[in-house]
């Protein structure tokens, strides 16, 4: 399993999940099995200024199948859902915390408002 994370920075699992997912400055790949975290990769985000679609083309590109992220409006869980990615919402933590706490099946989705939600979109 490959579980895709946006970040605010290049500080490997230590890195903190980013409020805005579509702006944020990195994604965290992780590989995950048997409960475990096998390696990571951090990635610069190439879309920090995005049209619709592009983040979740993105983590698709990268092998991804799951996404833990803050907020995320409807839009983009309907993109997500139809690449077969699986969208948590409402997270927030490193890296590290946050793929155990999935791994260990304690981390629910949840509705989040990111604070200024919409200064950033124009679409």
């Amino acid at each position: 399993m490959k579980i895709a994370i946006p970040i605010t920075d290049n500080a490997g699992l230590e890195s903190r999940i980013s409020e805005h997912f579509g702006h944020a400055p990195y994604f965290a790949f992780v590989v995950a099995e048997n409960g475990g975290i096998l390696s990571h990769e951090i990635v610069s985000n190439p879309f920090e200024e995005h049209q619709p679609g592009q983040i979740p083309d993105f983590v698709k590109s990268h092998g991804a199948n799951v996404i833990i992220t803050r907020g995320m409006g409807s839009r983009a869980k309907q993109f997500f859902q139809a690449l077969g990615i699986e969208a948590i919402t409402g997270a927030g933590g490193t890296v590290k915390e946050l793929v155990e706490s999935y791994l260990d099946g304690k981390l629910q989705s949840r509705d989040y408002e990111p604070e200024g939600h919409g200064q950033h979109h124009n679409h």
